[in-house]
């Protein structure tokens, strides 16, 4: 028996913490979008559905040939320790110009950890039923709770242990060396199946044959609760990464919160007490709709607040959604298919989120219809166990005043997105939404938002339209470069600035250039081209030649490094945005040693760090210093009473021209940097750790 449980924590716990490695690999190679992990999520849904869709074949097939179960098993798992490690191969890295990312993603993930994860997936059911082979009479249902604390301690090793200690290239080889330790655990499994099961288990074998199949309705239950949680689980994860940052502690923690839910259910039944849970998830919805119509409030809600109260939220309408699953499961005879309707339905609610619901909605609009959902089937649930038409009454009226409550609130949240928006759109890169205010003013301008953050405006009347507004005026750290940097006060020898921007915007650093100038913007996502000149003119009206390259810039860059094409740029700008973060990928060594190689040698990089929850100056003080470089930091906070366009900004500027870094000091325009020293954070595509920098 420690033999079965020993080899069923250990596949759940590899069948989960290879889901942030992966994922961690390739994020820098997809833009660091939320999307990624949606994508990621998708494919391991699709990849557990398939495992346990063998596991039910294979015993199904072969009940009575126990032989033939772990012949075939076995063999697939040494062909799957043939296909070690699981490090993604560089031939697999995408170019930057692919038309569609998700594509790339499952076609990576599923030559690198496909048959390694099929197979540990498919161990959880096919394991348990070899228990119940070998050990009549005993419930192999609570292994789900082992094969969950497993996967929960995979998750959360993660991020606080593996994470911050190991690179990543070390991490898939201890995933790869505790695969063959799993590997000899489950043929000493199949040894014990075929030592003892066949003595031990045929005289229940009859009584079982006698059982009746679960009902069609309790199958089609068990598909949408455990579609349901599936749902909740991924619009909730891309909610707090969109508004936060992309970053392994915000896919682990909910993840980890989801699988907590399942072990609760299926350790024992008496967890799941309605009463309890039902009241407690009804707080928790309603203080996530509060949280929501707080998006543009004047004051930021404390992050560790907002984590928790989408913790909350998801935590217990997950319980709802498995304890009521789990009240409806079958005799261990149809495990197998128990769990491949249940692995179903999570399948579904992937396809759902990443696939359907980009297609359907222009918005996150996903978290709104499963929060209804739930409410309308838990209600259900709640009508057809009540045997007295008082109690039925009762429910359903309680029902229809939480519906009303909660429409009420959700559709205050979705008018407030909408109102003001003349256009909204949504891509694999997020929610792009422009709003036009000050409407039949003198003051009348446009913004583009990317999730509730603002990525430029511009004002359309003709003596504010050439104003540089948000995070590049005058006084912010883009205009102490333009005014100052030596190509443009040195009126003997001035010279035509060549600029480089990562991250396009709606182009509102255009605004600086002069004539003979040229600004190149590198940017991932085609849609914010499409918006930046259709609703604006920033592009349209700049006095130098403006470009702009689509895709990934870091790989656009690194391109034109082996093309032999360096920019020579006099200034090079990063200030590329995901939800409130730059991605990470855009603030590691390698990045820098790819922006060093576009500059000038007495050029400038700037790197915007302005930031609700993160810290990222001295990561990027480091990576200075690392190269040799002096990081000089300069903040504009301007006085709103006074000045109307421009934000609050904080901007490093990063060079060797000494020249240029007097005159910033003695113009005064730098700003102390908050220690004399940075903190030994120095990122690497292979180490970095978000969790240093979360204020």
């Amino acid at each position: 028996m420690p033999v079965f449980i020993l080899a069923i924590f250990l596949s759940a716990f590899l069948l989960f913490q290879v889901q942030p490695i992966i994922a961690r690999f390739i994020l820098p190679w997809y833009g660091g979008s939320p999307a990624v992990w949606t994508t990621c999520m998708l494919f391991f849904q699709i990849g557990l559905l398939a495992g346990y869709a063998y596991a039910h074949v294979l015993v199904s097939l072969f009940r009575k040939s126990p032989k033939i179960q772990a012949a075939v098993h076995l063999f697939a798992l040494l062909c799957a320790c043939a296909l070690l490690p699981i490090a993604p191969p560089e031939s697999l890295r995408p170019t930057g110009t692919e038309g569609t990312p998700a594509l790339g993603i499952v076609k990576l993930l599923f030559f690198t950890v496909g048959l390694p994860y099929l197979t540990i997936a498919a161990s959880g059911p096919l394991l348990q039923h070899w228990f119940s082979e070998t050990f009549p009479g005993k419930s192999p249902y609570r292994l789900y709770a082992v094969s969950n604390f497993g996967s929960l301690l995979g998750l959360l090793s993660y991020p606080f242990v593996f994470e911050p200690i190991f690179r990543l290239a070390t991490q898939t080889w201890i995933w790869s060396g505790t695969f063959l330790v799993y590997t000899v655990l489950a043929i000493l499994c199949g040894y014990v199946l075929l030592r003892k099961g066949s003595a031990t288990a045929h005289d229940s074998k009859k009584e079982e044959e006698s059982l009746t199949p679960p009902l069609f309705s309790a199958r089609i239950l068990w598909v949408t609760f455990a579609a349901c949680g599936s749902v909740l689980l991924i619009a909730l994860t891309s909610q707090m990464c969109q508004d936060v940052a992309v970053v392994p502690f915000l896919w682990v923690l909910p993840l980890a919160l989801y699988l907590i839910t399942f072990i609760i259910s299926f350790d024992h039944s008496r967890w799941y007490y309605r009463p309890v849970w039902i009241p407690l998830a009804a707080l928790s919805i309603y203080a996530l709709v509060y949280l929501m119509n707080q998006q543009f409030a004047d004051e930021e809600v404390y992050i560790g607040l907002q984590i928790l109260i989408y913790s909350m939220t998801l935590f217990t309408t997950c319980m709802i959604c498995h304890g009521e699953m789990v009240r409806l499961k079958p005799h261990p005879r149809f495990l197998t298919s128990f769990y491949l309707s249940v692995s179903f339905g999570g399948a579904l609610g992937g396809l759902f989120v990443s696939q359907v619901a980009p297609r359907i909605f222009d918005g996150y609009w996903e978290v709104h219809f499963i929060l209804l959902l739930v409410v309308l089937l838990t209600a259900f649930q709640l009508f057809r166990s009540y045997r007295t038409g008082l109690w039925k009454v009762a429910t359903a009226c309680v029902a229809v005043i939480a519906l009303f409550f909660l429409s009420s609130g959700l559709l205050r949240h979705y008018n407030d997105l909408r109102d003001g928006s003349i256009d909204v759109r949504r891509g694999f890169y997020g929610v792009l939404r422009v709003y036009q205010g000050n409407v039949d003013t003198e003051d009348v301008y446009r913004s583009l938002y990317h999730g509730r953050i603002s990525h430029g405006r511009q004002y359309l009347d003709d003596q504010y339209r050439d104003l540089a507004t948000t995070y590049y005026g005058e006084n912010s750290g883009v205009g102490a470069l333009f005014q100052f940097h030596p190509n443009r006060i040195d009126d003997d020898a001035k010279k035509p600035m060549h600029v480089g921007v990562v991250g396009l915007g709606i182009g509102t650093l255009a605004t600086h250039m002069q004539e003979n100038d040229a600004i190149r913007f590198y940017e991932i996502n085609s849609q914010v081209e499409d918006v930046a000149r259709g609703y604006f003119s920033y592009l349209a009206d700049c006095k130098g030649d403006v470009e702009v390259v689509l895709g990934d810039g870091r790989i656009s860059m690194e391109n034109e490094l082996k093309a032999e094409q360096p920019q020579k740029f006099d200034a090079l700008f990063v200030d590329a945005f995901s939800g409130d973060s730059i991605p990470i990928h855009l603030l590691t060594r390698e990045a820098f040693d790819i922006y060093f190689q576009h500059l000038n040698p007495d050029g400038v990089l700037v790197v915007h760090i302005t930031n609700l929850h993160l810290n990222l100056s001295d990561p990027v003080r480091r990576l200075s210093d690392h190269f040799g470089y002096t990081a000089v930091r300069v903040i504009e906070d301007p006085d709103y009473d006074v000045v109307f366009h421009s934000y609050y900004s904080e901007w490093v500027l990063i060079t060797r021209n000494e020249e240029f870094l007097s005159t910033l000091d003695q113009k005064r325009l730098t700003t102390e940097w908050d220690t004399r020293e940075p903190e030994d954070l120095f990122w690497t595509d292979d180490y970095s750790n978000l969790l240093d920098v979360i204020e």
